[in-house]
Parts: structure tokens; C-alpha cells; sequence
């Protein structure tokens, strides 16, 4: 009965519906109104601009736009026909398997284009076979059947081909500090990461209350009271929230503080080193991952701390909201762990009582981790929270240094602007291989590090060609992606982990005995790799690095004259084809500098190709950069060194539209896309590079850039010398973190500094009249390069670092 009911309401409802329902002639009509009314609009305002400017091709282009519009709507039309025509249940399958292909893929348009065409000819393949048999087909559907069972049989062997393989080659990229023939001094003595003499302990610390590891439960050392982390977490709530606390047994307000130790056996005191994980899957524990740096730096008389924070990393369950922006909690719960230290350290009964030096502290992170140790820098600074002063900080921990291991960069803002800290020696690394942080973001947070106090401070960078993200942490391994189908990864040109650790461990160390022990002999090394050539695996390494004793002669960032060096003293080029200050970019964000990109083109005829440009392009033609300093605020002497960072740029070297020294063939090659990336070879490649007919296709890897650097004192001495008396300039670092990179481009690279010092006393050695201390003009002269753009920042003069002292 009441079925029946329903049924004569419904039918009612739409008998009435149907009779306020438009007709076809009132839907016609519509049509009609809406495309006279845009048509005629569109034609009437470019008829209205034509006679305002006087320009009748504007009429013509409202004209153009109107068929273009025309065209568009009805293969637009044509486009939803065909699709309303797909088969009722593939239309479903494509419906269910587009969203699930790109849940497994993180949205990766490629693969889930290809497992749509392979699982389609697969399963038309096999249940035709089955259900129907081929030889109940007609011959042209033999014939389709035939070449579709081809497509998916083949597709499918491609498909677990690729996915075997560990990876595809890539062209070579020359190492260019291998050009030098300058022999580097190597620093003597045995490597920072060969163990040291003490006994290794450990223990653990915790709450004593965690539901998944002994150590931090029933079994754990030490037991430490939680803290409330409510004002520093957003999000712990909804489904994410609830099954967060479930699987944990703990909410925001009784946050652990957990940690696993390392440390030398002695009565101490000892530095303290707090380490900290990144972001991973919360139920696969990391904080045990850097168990071969503790054991080596408690050899060696440290302290170190793994920190916990496995709770505050991501669950599948944050698919339906979980926490966002926590990079803050992450510091202070750093800051927490500190506390407790300090509190250990002073209580007479404790065990560690007197045995930890709270004047000697590093903290280091990875991946969020190491966006983390920068705001625990900031943070421990400050006596209230910067986004809410009703919350009291006031930790100031004598905090000496800082590492940071391929991090994020801005995914907490205080104040919504990025993180700064002063006075605190910093040192940031990355891989070019990092399938996870694909940029190298912690040259972001290098730029908002500086020093104000008298005391000795450093900063310092280090770019390593083939290391990944997830190996140096032990438990995370060679799988960035965080996708279980680890074949998806081109892993060719990663290298392994045992030889990235080695690098961790030789720089790390060297890094922390420099900075809390005081020990300078290791500074070389962070100026340049080959300083520590038998410690370290052959790759390419980049070295950035400042210090408070370095004094610039040119600050890109104060304005917009490139005739103005900022400090009073003068700019001239001369001959450039690319001469701007500008903002230095990284792949993924900005780096937070400004700096200047020089370029040079020279047109050279084939047959001169192999012979010296200076030979071959007349001195009047060959393009230069001056710099004229302020010479009376110089005060240069034995102790100076002259100073800056360079990199190569990938931009087109010759981008002007007409001119002397361009060519149609010239422009076809460096045409630009719309996100500015040169579609051609890169800039230094020429025609010769291509293969003839019958020739190896393997391409010669491109030679890295030189150029000479000229120095003219006060009285008109001058002395000349080469960038490769130091270092050739390093290409660009070329890679391609996934398989499907291949097929989509040429790979991915960004601007990397290299930094390069020129000792002035060795210079004078070139010529004895020369006054390296009077210095009235240095000119870089791109005279040894076709053509090329480098990136010029922070030249300058420091101090030897033989002679820094570290109070």
C-alpha cells in the first residue's frame, strides 16, 4: 500500500515537473540569445577599441577569437559524443580505475595513462579468448583481436622490463674538479669518521608507557614526564586525531619525550648532540635510523640523542585530515629534550650528574627534521612564542651548532615569514638524487643564517651528486618515494649506502669536532671536498661556504643598479649578452638571494672550433665584468683571500633576437618554452656535438666552463690567472629521480655554488710588482668558453682559515 503510494507521488511530482519544463523551442530560443548576446558583445568591444586606438587589426582579432570559440565548442561537443558513446561498464571501469591508479601512483598522469591502455588490451584479450574463442571472430576481428592482444601481451612485458631494470643511463656529467692540475692541500691526520677511543654505551629514555617498543616502555633507562604540545599542533582531532591517539595511547596534551643515547663511557663532561628523524610513516619507527652516526660520535666523546617523534609523523589515516605545519613542534619538542638534559646535569643523584657540557650543544635534523634544528635555533632565542606571546618560552640553551640533513624549508613561518637565527654554525647537505626533497631547500635557510658577535661563526653548504634522501637515516633506505613499487625509481645513478653514510659520517663529525671541540684543522673541508680526498667516495661534490670574517665587495640585493656594487665602488661590462641581479631559483621556490648572471656568446666558425677563443675572437669583442672596489675599506693584507661563490646557469647564453653574433640556426636551438627552460643541448653545445650519420649517438659529456679573473692594483700592476687554478666551473648536476622522467624530459638540475678562494699572497707570486693590498680593479674575462652563463655571488675577501681561531 504504501509502495503504491509512493509510486503515484512520484509520478505526480513529475507530471508537475514536466510542466514547467522548458521546450525544445524555449531551449533553442535560449541558444540563440546566449550566442548573439556573447558574439555580439565581444565584436562590439573590439569595434569600440579599434576607433579609440585607431587599430582596425583589433576587430580582426575580436573576429579570429569568435571562429576560435566556434571551433573549440563544437570539438568540445564532438569530444563528450564520443565519450557518452564508451560502453556502459568500460565507462564504469574507467570511473573506478582512474581515481584508484592515481591514489597509487601520487597522481602520476603517465603511468596511469599506460596501466589504462595495458590492463584494457589485457583483459579484452583474455575474456574474449575465454568467453568467446578466436575462432568464432569474423577476420577483421581476428585481425583487431590479433594486434590488441599484441599491444597488451608487449605492453605488459615492457612494463615488468622497466620495472626490473635498476634504472636508465643518463649522459655523463665531468667532474670538474678533476680539470684542476692544482694539487689541494689534503688535511692531514686520519679521517673524522674512523671511531675514537672511548667505550660505547647506550640506553634509552621515554615515558615508560609506549604501547609499541619496550624501550620506550617497560624496559626503558630513564622515564621523563610528558609535555603539552596543544599550542604548537594544529589538527590533532577528527578521524586522523582519534585513531592517532588510539594507536599511540596519548593525545597532544602528553606528548613524550623519548630518546635513544649513545655516549662515551668516562666521567665527561661530554657534548650533547640531539638528532631528530623527518617526516615518515608513523608506525615505521625512524628515530632508530641513526644508529651508525652514535656510535661513531660517542666514540669520538659525544653525546648523541635520536630523538622520538614518530607521533607527530604521517598515517594513512590523514587521508581524511590530519596534522599540518608542525615543523614548529617538532623544534621545541627539541628544546623539551634539552630541558631534560640540563635538568639530568644538575641533579646531584642522576647518573649523568655533571657529565654532560651544556655549553657544547648541536642539534641536527633530517627532512622536516632539519627544518625542525632552525626553529629550535630561533626558537630558543626568544622568551615568548612568536605567533602567540601568551605562551612563555625563554629556554636560551647554549646552542654552538647546527647540521641539517636534506631539509624542508618554510613549512612552519613564524610570524608568516621564514625562520632566521644568528650566531649558530650551520651546516646543510643534500643529494641530487633525493627522490623526496627534489630541491636543495636547505640553501634557503643558509641564506637567513648570520652572524652579529664577535666570536668565530660559520656557515657552510654541501651539494653531493648521487646521494638520495632516505639513506642516511638506516631505516628509511633507497626508496624516496615513499610508494611501495620501489621499481618506479631510476636508482642508476644513486649510490650506495654504505658510501653515502661514509660521507654523513666524515662530514658530520669533522663539522661537530670543529664547532664544539674547537678543532680547526677540519675547516678546509668545507671550503673544498678534495681537502678530504682520501676520506670521502669519488662523486661530485659542491661546497658552499661563509664565515664571519669575510667581508663583500658587491651586495646584489640592495638595489637595482648593476653599474652600483652597494658599498660605494663601481660596476662595468663590457660585451655581455646576458648581464642582470636577480633572484636565484631553485627548482621548486626562490633561494632567497639575488645575484648577478653573466653571459657571453661568441659566433666561431667550425674550422676555428678547436683552437683557443682568445685566438680566434678579437680582445675588443671578448666579453667582460669589472668590478671597482671602495679600495680604502678593503684593508686587505698576508692574512686576506679573495673570495665568491659561481654557478652555472642553464638559461640560453645568446638571448637577444637580433644581433651581431646571432644566427637563424642560433635561435632555433635556444628556443625558449613558456616556463623559460631552453629546449635545445645545453648552452655550451654545439653543432659539432651532434652525431653524423653512422656515428656513436653517445653524446661527449659538455667540458666543464673557465674563464680568466684579472686583479689590477692601484698603481696599474695587473695579474691574471684562471678559474680552474682553483676549479673549472661545475655543470649543472642533470638527474632523473623516477623512470617516467625519461620519457618526459631531459631531467631536472638547478643553480648549486661552488665556492672558490685565491690566496693573495700566492697571487703576488705571479708578479712580484703586483699589491695585492691595493687592489683597484678585479675582472673576470670570459675568454676560455664559446659561450656560457655563470651566477656570481658574494665575491669578496676573508681570512685565511689556517689561522682562525675558535674561542
Amino acid at each position: 500500500m504504501i509502495k503504491k503510494k509512493l509510486k503515484q507521488a512520484w509520478a505526480w511530482i513529475s507530471a508537475k515537473t514536466l510542466l514547467i519544463t522548458p521546450g525544445k523551442t524555449s531551449i533553442k530560443g535560449a541558444a540563440i540569445g546566449l550566442l548573439i548576446g556573447s558574439i555580439g558583445l565581444l565584436l562590439l568591444s573590439s569595434i569600440i577599441r579599434a576607433f579609440n586606438i585607431r587599430d582596425p587589426w583589433i576587430l580582426v582579432l575580436g573576429i579570429l577569437l569568435v571562429a576560435a570559440a566556434i571551433l573549440a565548442a563544437f570539438l568540445s561537443a564532438w569530444v563528450i559524443k564520443l565519450i557518452y558513446k564508451i560502453p556502459k561498464w568500460y565507462k564504469i571501469a574507467l570511473l573506478v580505475s582512474v581515481p584508484l591508479f592515481s591514489f597509487t601512483f601520487y597522481g602520476n598522469f603517465l603511468l596511469m595513462g599506460w596501466c589504462v591502455l595495458v590492463f584494457s588490451f589485457l583483459g579484452a584479450f583474455w575474456i574474449t579468448f575465454t568467453k568467446t574463442g578466436f575462432q568464432k571472430l569474423k577476420t577483421p576481428k581476428k585481425v583487431i583481436f590479433i594486434l590488441g592482444s599484441l599491444l597488451g601481451i608487449i605492453g605488459f612485458g615492457l612494463t615488468i622490463y622497466y620495472y626490473s631494470l635498476r634504472g636508465l643511463e643518463m649522459d655523463k656529467i665531468e667532474n670538474a674538479a678533476l680539470y684542476s692540475e692544482v694539487e689541494i692541500p689534503t688535511i692531514e691526520g686520519e679521517s673524522p669518521a674512523t671511531p675514537g677511543s672511548f667505550e660505547v654505551k647506550t640506553f634509552t629514555y621515554g615515558s615508560g608507557k609506549d604501547k609499541h617498543r619496550k624501550e620506550f616502555g617497560e624496559e626503558v633507562t630513564f622515564k621523563t614526564d610528558s609535555v603539552n604540545g596543544v599550542a604548537f599542533l594544529d589538527n590533532w582531532d577528527g578521524f586522523g586525531g582519534w585513531w592517532r591517539e588510539k594507536y599511540w595511547g596519548f593525545d597532544s596534551k602528553s606528548l613524550p619525550i623519548n630518546g635513544r643515547v649513545w655516549y662515551p663511557e668516562g666521567p665527561g663532561p661530554f657534548p650533547l648532540v640531539l638528532v631528530v628523524h623527518g617526516n615518515h610513516s608513523m608506525q615505521d619507527y625512524s628515530d632508530p635510523g641513526y644508529d651508525y652516526l652514535g656510535e661513531l660520535l660517542a666514540s669520538r666523546g659525544m653525546i648523541l640523542a635520536s630523538v622520538d617523534e614518530n607521533f607527530v609523523n604521517g598515517s594513512w589515516s590523514d587521508i581524511f585530515g590530519g596534522l599540518s605545519k608542525e615543523n614548529d613542534a617538532r623544534g621545541w619538542l627539541l628544546l623539551e629534550h634539552l630541558k631534560v638534559w640540563d635538568q639530568w646535569n644538575t641533579s646531584s643523584d642522576h647518573p649523568f650528574a655533571g657529565k654532560i657540557d651544556m655549553d657544547r650543544i648541536a642539534l641536527m635534523g633530517h627532512s622536516r627534521g632539519g627544518e625542525a634544528v632552525a626553529h629550535a635555533a630561533m626558537l630558543n632565542e626568544l622568551d615568548y612564542y612568536p605567533d602567540d606571546a601568551t605562551i612563555p618560552l625563554g629556554y636560551h640553551f647554549n646552542i654552538q651548532s647546527i647540521v641539517s640533513i636534506a631539509p624542508v624549508d618554510g613549512q612552519y613561518q613564524p610570524g608568516e615569514t621564514r625562520t632566521k637565527f644568528k650566531d649558530v654554525d650551520y651546516f646543510v647537505f643534500h643529494g641530487s638524487q633525493d627522490a623526496d626533497v627534489t630541491s636543495f631547500m636547505g640553501s634557503m635557510q643558509f641564506e637567513r643564517v648570520y652572524f652579529e658577535d664577535s666570536s668565530y661563526h660559520f656557515k657552510t653548504g654541501l651539494y653531493i651528486q648521487g646521494a638520495n634522501h632516505g639513506q642516511f637515516n638506516t631505516s628509511w633506505g633507497d626508496n624516496d618515494s615513499g610508494n611501495p613499487f620501489k621499481g618506479l625509481l631510476n636508482l642508476e645513478q644513486q649510490m650506495d649506502e654504505k658510501s653515502q653514510q661514509e660521507i654523513a659520517k666524515v662530514y658530520i663529525s669533522a663539522f661537530l669536532e670543529t664547532t664544539l671541540n674547537a678543532d680547526t684543522k677540519y675547516l678546509p673541508l668545507f671550503m673544498d671536498a678534495r681537502s678530504g680526498k682520501g676520506w670521502l667516495p669519488e662523486t661530485i661534490y659542491l661546497n658552499q661556504f661563509e664565515d664571519s670574517n669575510t667581508r663583500y665587495l658587491v651586495d646584489f640585493n640592495k638595489d637595482f643598479d648593476v653599474t652600483n656594487t652597494g658599498y660605494g665602488g663601481e660596476i662595468v661590462g663590457n660585451n655581455l649578452s646576458v648581464w642582470r641581479e636577480s633572484e636565484v631559483k631553485l627548482k621548486y621556490g626562490k633561494k632567497g638571494t639575488r645575484a648577478v648572471f653573466l653571459g657571453w656568446s661568441y659566433e666561431v666558425p667550425d674550422s676555428l672550433k678547436e683552437r683557443p677563443i682568445q685566438e680566434v675572437v678579437p680582445d675588443s669583442l671578448i666579453a667582460s665584468y669589472s668590478i671597482f672596489p671602495k679600495s680604502e675599506d678593503l684593508m686587505l693584507d698576508s692574512t686576506s683571500v679573495f673570495v665568491f661563490e659561481m654557478a652555472e646557469s642553464k638559461e640560453n647564453s645568446n638571448p637577444k633576437a637580433s644581433g651581431k653574433w646571432i644566427s637563424d640556426e642560433d635561435e632555433e636551438e635556444n628556443e625558449e618554452d613558456l616556463n623559460g627552460d631552453v629546449k635545445s643541448e645545453n648552452n655550451n653545445s654545439s653543432e659539432e656535438d651532434e652525431p653524423k650519420e653512422g656515428e656513436d649517438e653517445e653524446k661527449e659529456p659538455e667540458k666543464p666552463l673557465d674563464l680568466s679573473i684579472h686583479l689590477v692594483d692601484s698603481s696599474g700592476n695587473h695579474v691574471s690567472f684562471l678559474l680552474s687554478e682553483f676549479s673549472s666551473l661545475q655543470r649543472q648536476i642533470v638527474v632523473n629521480t623516477l623512470k617516467t622522467d625519461f620519457v618526459e624530459g631531459d631531467g631536472s638540475s638547478e643553480i648549486v655554488f661552488q665556492k672558490y678562494t685565491f690566496d693573495l699572497e700566492e697571487l703576488k707570486n705571479k708578479n712580484n710588482t703586483l699589491n695585492p693590498y691595493q687592489l683597484r680593479e678585479i675582472k673576470l674575462v670570459f675568454n676560455q668558453s664559446e659561450k656560457g652563463v655563470i651566477v656570481l655571488d658574494k665575491p669578496g675577501f676573508s681570512k685565511k682559515i689556517n689561522l682562525v681561531k675558535i674561542d
